[in-house]
């Protein structure tokens, strides 16, 4: 029991529920492994038994948490009565009488005595109390408005794996000018209210490269692999020898990219890097005008010292590999005096990659204005993946703030029964708290800089996730909890500042009362159609007015079969092919094909879909209508759903059996399809056509 109490104090689990009614216990030797990585010692009886004890005496002595939320939708102290209870945190409001308190605001400006709670600014401030037993505390004090911004009305849009649109000017891989030209187009000709785009972050550079963009280097800065080298201002005065030589690049470029329209070839990131990096060590060589170096000083003046370290830790790479264990000792603090002296070392190196942080955000933000300039109502949502690479920039720039030694997963399920490990370190809650949440705060900052949505990889994370000490299997996993009021605040605080929608992926098992937090603050959950039954009940598919509004409704995702391969059963023969199925091949088919024919019965049913022979065609275009029918606030197209593309982008449990992103859009016969040729697909445009306002059902209760 003194471990239980002791895990409980730190908000680690000692026992969880995979399913209503089932219990499963965590393993002691789990419960130490993760006290440890949070820096309590337990060890050894002796061990548990002072970490008992000193965890309760600081937490007995303590005067306030280190966090409090106000949230600007609860009744205050000082509110006019309406015969509503106070509504302050617990804290606040069981503190000894006569504690004087001393708010300093995020501006610097300090208010004392009993303040005002209702009239506090929105903001991350910093709360001080002094009782007169002379006991004094201090907190980090967040002021959130109720809800994130909402989309105004009802919308469609389009989801896309940026580097799998290319167009006959990208260099090997879709790009930001790739990415801009869509917005553009899907505003105006489709009336597109958003364009879905997978994580952008950086990744960690190898050979080769990680193609996953949900386990990047950082996700506080972007990669410069999307950046379209004709749209830097700079490449329109090169001359000379400098023209020559970005010509030869653009050139090899070209190659690459028609390796992939047309010789079926993969999209290889780390060729089109070379060139690219090659050409934009080019473009260094041109002066920037008097305006230009303005914006640059700007630039890493606001990103300060979390771009310093971002671009010393890639200067790093270059000059010592990506793999940090091969580092001199020194290096591996950022802080340390050899940091220091090798950063002195490396300003050139470490100007050339502030230099690409910089580019790579001016056409973000030129994406984001061409967006909407084209009339979205939403604009560009973006990635947040759930995690950082334990070899990258972040990993590096703020280890204090990562579980040494643990790794992200999720706990044995009815889809694997045994767990997953994504490799990825968690953030300690702990410090979190300690600071003020500000590296979280600095990358909700830098996400948000352009975008009109934000998606959130894993949402229940904010929550609890699941940590895995190293060396051991997901099986022998344990929960660790969040401060989910605080991080919600922050969540809430940033999108409102920034005028963005968020969105929450909160697929698979969550648990009670997450949806519901979720719901109240304005975020919207995901559904997916084939995922949407009575489960508890008849199992039968949702009637599209159950659905709830507060979602973005979609056929598919990334990590899951294509519509076109849902409904001809190809997906399941692929993973025959790829030894991935637990049970014979004619029993998994006939399964599907059963799947299948019940939605299309209930299709036809509901009025999408007319009796007769099949077509595909019609059957992806009844599967969007039936979505056009939900009350979901925003319904995405996957976009490769468009041209009949059969193949996923990610096919999970593989590595190097499958080419996992790093495959073209390509049509029903699997030939790649460039942006013209979506653009001037009538295939795309008669299914755009069903989710259009003026050709949805009137009945949206689905009756």
């Amino acid at each position: 029991m003194t471990l239980a109490r002791l895990a409980a104090l730190h908000g680690v689990a000692t026992a969880y529920s995979p399913s209503a009614g089932v219990t499963v216990p965590v393993p002691d030797a789990t419960v130490v492994r993760v006290l440890a990585a949070l820096d309590v010692d337990a060890a050894t009886p002796g061990a548990l038994r002072a970490s008992l004890a000193a965890t309760e005496a600081a937490r007995d002595a303590r005067l306030l948490p280190p966090t409090l939320v106000l949230w600007q939708d609860a009744p205050r102290e000082d509110a006019p009565r309406q015969g509503r209870p106070s509504e302050l945190p617990r804290p606040l409001a069981a503190l000894p009488p006569g504690t004087d308190l001393r708010i300093t605001t995020e501006h610097g400006d300090e208010i004392s005595g009993t303040p005002r709670w209702a009239r506090l600014p929105l903001g991350v401030h910093r709360l001080d109390a002094r009782a007169r037993d002379g006991r004094t505390g201090q907190s980090t004090l967040i002021v959130a408005p109720a809800r994130v911004p909402q989309p105004a009305g009802r919308g469609y849009g389009v989801l896309v794996q940026l580097y799998s649109l290319l167009s006959t000017r990208s260099w090997g891989m879709g790009d930001l000018g790739d990415l801009r030209e869509l917005a553009d187009w899907a505003g105006r000709t489709l009336g597109a209210g958003f364009v879905q785009v997978n994580p952008l972050h950086a990744a960690v550079p190898g050979t080769p490269t990680d193609p996953s963009p949900y386990r990047p280097s950082s996700r506080r800065f972007p990669d410069p692999v999307h950046l379209r080298i004709e749209d830097v201002p700079e490449y329109a005065y090169a001359r000379g020898e400098d023209r020559a030589e970005l010509d030869a690049l653009a050139g090899r470029a070209a190659e690459l990219r028609e390796g992939v329209l047309r010789k079926g070839e993969l999209i290889d990131r780390d060729a089109v890097w070379v060139l690219k990096r090659q050409a934009l060590e080019v473009l260094r060589r041109v002066p920037l005008g008097p305006g230009r170096q303005a914006a640059l000083r700007e630039f890493r003046a606001t990103q300060g010292q979390a771009l310093l370290d971002h671009a010393t830790w890639c200067a790093l790479v270059e000059r010592y590999g990506a793999d940090r264990r091969q580092w001199p000792e020194g290096l591996r603090d950022p802080r340390s005096a050899a940091t220091a002296r090798e950063r002195d070392e490396l300003a050139d190196r470490i100007d050339f990659h502030c230099r690409l942080a910089w580019l790579t955000d001016e056409q973000l933000a030129a994406a984001a204005r061409t967006a909407r300039e084209a009339g979205m109502p939403v604009g560009i949502v973006h990635d947040l993946a759930v995690g950082v690479h334990p070899d990258g920039a972040d990993a590096w720039a703020r280890a204090d703030a990562f579980a040494a030694g643990m790794s992200v997963g999720a706990p044995p399920d009815a889809f694997n029964a045994r767990g997953q490990d994504w490799g990825l370190p968690p953030w300690r809650p702990d410090v979190l708290a300690a600071t003020g949440y500000a590296p979280y705060r600095e990358l909700l900052r830098g996400l948000l800089r352009h975008a009109g949505a934000l998606r959130i990889d894993h949402v229940m994370g904010l929550f609890r996730l699941w940590w895995v000490p190293g060396g051991h299997e997901p099986t022998e996993g344990t929960y660790v909890r969040y401060d989910a009021d605080a991080m919600l605040a922050i969540l809430v605080l940033e999108a409102h500042r920034a005028g963005a929608v968020v969105i929450g992926e909160d697929l698979g098992t969550v648990e009670p009362g997450v949806r519901e937090s979720l719901q109240r603050r304005g975020v919207l959950g995901t559904s997916v159609l084939w995922f949407e039954r009575d489960w508890e009940g008849t199992r039968r598919p949702l009637p599209p007015g159950t659905w709830r509004a507060d979602c973005v409704a979609t056929a598919t995702t990334h990590d899951l079969p294509s519509t076109a391969a849902r409904l001809t059963g190809e997906h399941v023969g692929l993973r025959h092919r790829l030894g991935l199925l637990t049970r014979p091949l004619d029993e998994e088919r006939a399964e599907y094909a059963e799947e299948v024919a019940e939605w299309l019965a209930y299709l036809r049913e509901l009025g999408l879909l007319e009796e007769g022979p099949r077509d595909e065609e019609a059957e992806i275009r009844a599967v969007y209508r039936f979505l056009r029918r939900t009350p979901a606030r925003m319904a995405g197209v996957w976009l490769p759903d468009a041209v009949g593309d059969r193949r996923p982008q990610n096919l999970p449990g593989t590595w190097d059996q499958y080419p996992n992103w790093r495959l073209p859009i390509a049509d029903a016969e699997g030939r790649p399809v460039t942006l013209e040729d979506l653009a001037a697909s009538p295939r795309l445009h008669a299914l755009m056509d069903v989710l259009r306002p003026s050709t949805a059902p009137p009945d949206a209760r689905g009756l």
